[in-house]
């Protein structure tokens, strides 16, 4: 497929500290990349490069087989964006602030004012003061302001933060509708797994400034891990039985009272009966499988962790 934003080797440090080191990826043309990482991981640093906002200190930026310099402008035509949180005249309709774009940014066709707030679903308070709106309405204007100039790909950062589950839930459909109804290009960044997870065709995981994986949603649905998830009364105590006793050594301790084991030459009823026997009290034991999260969070600790 055709590569839309290709960066190689990406780095930026403030004041001699890295917080972006060498950081390559790959998005291609008419997909959602999920970009997924704690809060200051380093993905709204990233996406300001691209737009060309915060200046590289070393690496390579390319969009559509452009490369952008540090006075490149002109590859923006074909970018909106909303980074951060978007900033409204609040005391002007939706209607006012899409036309105010469209001449700042010289942008002739204002009839498409109408036409993008129906796409994200404000045709019915387009006469309405933003001041009045909600988060998860402003949200979408912002959306509507990024694509009013038809452009390929959108660059979009934490756009469900602070938002109900009903925002959420609106937002994440909308970018579906442009992704297969527009063909639109979407970085979206989120530190919200289950969301990237439900809307992304392929996930990019960043932490402390690296980018740690580039991979398919599909891939990781086809490895699908299973394991067997324990709630009990003392969650150190049972994990130092289960290797003791019974030899496993590929679990995860997840709080103060849950366990996973992915070792799969135990049953479930060996590692009841043993812990029973042993006066540890089980609350629940039942099989499951590994999804984003699971994956997220074993990139994000180096592996499985014994505690």
């Amino acid at each position: 497929m055709e590569t839309m934003i290709h960066i190689h080797q990406l780095s930026k440090a403030y004041k001699g500290t890295e917080i972006v080191s060498n950081v390559t990826m790959h998005i291609e043309k008419g997909e959602i990349y999920g970009f997924l990482g704690p809060n200051g991981a380093g993905k709204t640093t990233i996406m300001k490069m691209i737009l060309n906002l915060v200046k590289p200190t070393s690496g390579e930026i390319r969009i559509s087989n452009q490369l952008v310099t540090p006075s490149s402008y002109q590859y923006l035509a074909q970018i909106g964006s909303i980074i951060e949180y978007p900033v409204f005249y609040d005391r002007l309709t939706a209607v006012q602030n899409l036309k105010l774009h469209c001449k700042y940014v010289g942008y002739p066709e204002e009839h498409r004012i109408q036409e993008v707030l129906e796409t994200v679903g404000l045709n019915d308070v387009e006469h309405k003061k933003v001041h009045e709106f909600s988060l998860g309405m402003k949200q979408r204007l912002g959306i509507a302001r990024a694509m009013m100039t038809k452009p390929s790909l959108l660059i979009l950062d934490e756009p469900i933060n602070g938002l109900d589950p009903v925002g959420i839930k609106d937002i994440r459909m909308l970018l579906l509708k442009l992704k297969n109804e527009y063909g639109m290009t979407i970085l979206v960044s989120s530190h919200i797994v289950s969301e990237i997870e439900s809307i992304a065709d392929t996930i990019g995981i960043i932490h402390h400034g690296t980018l740690l994986k580039e991979v398919k949603m599909a891939d990781i649905r086809k490895e699908n891990v299973e394991y067997l998830e324990i709630n009990v009364a003392d969650s150190k105590q049972a994990s130092r039985l289960l290797e003791e006793k019974l030899h496993i050594h590929d679990y995860q301790v997840m709080d103060l009272e849950t366990i996973r084991v992915y070792q799969q030459d135990v049953t479930q009823s060996v590692i009841n009966k043993e812990l029973v026997l042993n006066d540890i009290v089980v609350n629940r034991m039942d099989t499951q499988q590994s999804n984003l999260e699971e994956y997220f969070l074993n990139l994000i600790h180096g592996g499985r962790q014994h505690v």
